[in-house]
């Protein structure tokens, strides 16, 4: 498969790497005049998720972001808990609760998504986004956190 990597970095599993992990995401799409917004909510959602459930001490989590045929962003999460894997289906969570959205959320923006298992211990949860679809000439291209906007062609 022709693809064009973008981005493989390796993170801590701590809140920190969560979180930078989503701004090295923003930042290299953006670098790559590539929409933004949907796919740095799906990174911390995922990254989150490695942190959270597939958290080993003194092991790191990777993310990768690979441009593939369609054209399709591919969303790349790798931790090595490979025995807590995400459900088959993302599921609302109970009215009430505390966490259980994000694979919600990722489903929702992602084409599709799953998880990936080997070489063991190694879990990846990966998610596709479709970049040939429209999107308006206003979304993703801002920084959702208020950074300056990165200038892109009309």
């Amino acid at each position: 498969m022709n693809q064009e990597i973008c981005l493989v970095a390796t993170l801590p599993s701590t809140p920190r790497g969560a979180r930078a992990a989503r701004a090295l995401a923003v930042a290299q799409l953006a670098e790559h005049r590539l929409p933004f917004e949907d796919a740095a909510q799906v990174v911390a959602e995922l990254a989150a998720n490695a942190v959270t459930h597939g958290k080993v001490p003194g092991r790191d989590f990777r993310l990768a972001l690979r441009i593939v045929p369609g054209p399709t962003l591919r969303i790349e999460v790798s931790d090595t808990r490979r025995e807590f894997g995400p459900p088959v289906a993302a599921e609302a969570p109970e009215l009430g609760a505390e966490s259980g959205r994000g694979l919600v959320l990722v489903a929702a923006l992602a084409t599709r998504w799953g998880t990936d298992h080997g070489p063991a211990p190694l879990k990846t949860v990966w998610a596709e986004m479709d970049l040939a679809s429209p999107i308006s000439p206003d979304r993703g291209f801002h920084d959702p956190v208020g950074r300056s906007p990165v200038p892109h062609d009309a």
